[in-house]
């Protein structure tokens, strides 16, 4: 478990899906998430089987959000150019969390040194 610094200071748990099969399954099968899920490398999603809607960010190398959207179940989203890394959370989270356009997230622990270090480890 990792945690994810959000722009306005706080921090929420953080799953990090690095693997392809834990990158295939993100959140099937589940109710609902506490935090948020990180599935890197990766530049698209798709919400097929989901049981509920998630909000999703696509980050580039630098953890700078490139796009949020919310995705109700049996979508299949788009890969989103220059992504690298894509942030899924339940819908709504988002815009609580500040998480929008522009802005960078860092995540930290949870086998990671710091801040950047997924775009130091060349997506992972």
């Amino acid at each position: 478990m990792a945690t994810l610094l959000l722009p306005t200071g706080r921090t929420l748990p953080l799953e990090i899906a690095e693997s392809a099969g834990a990158r295939r399954r993100g959140l099937l099968g589940r109710d609902g998430v506490t935090g948020a899920l990180l599935l890197t490398p990766a530049s698209s999603v798709h919400t097929v089987r989901m049981r509920f809607a998630v909000d999703v960010a696509y980050l580039d190398r630098r953890l700078r959000v490139l796009s949020v959207r919310t995705m109700r179940p049996w979508r299949i989203g788009r890969p989103r150019l220059r992504a690298r890394h894509v942030l899924e959370a339940e819908a709504g989270a988002m815009d609580r969390w500040g998480v929008r356009r522009g802005v960078r997230v860092e995540v930290r622990s949870g086998g990671l040194d710091g801040p950047g270090s997924l775009e130091d480890s060349g997506g992972k």
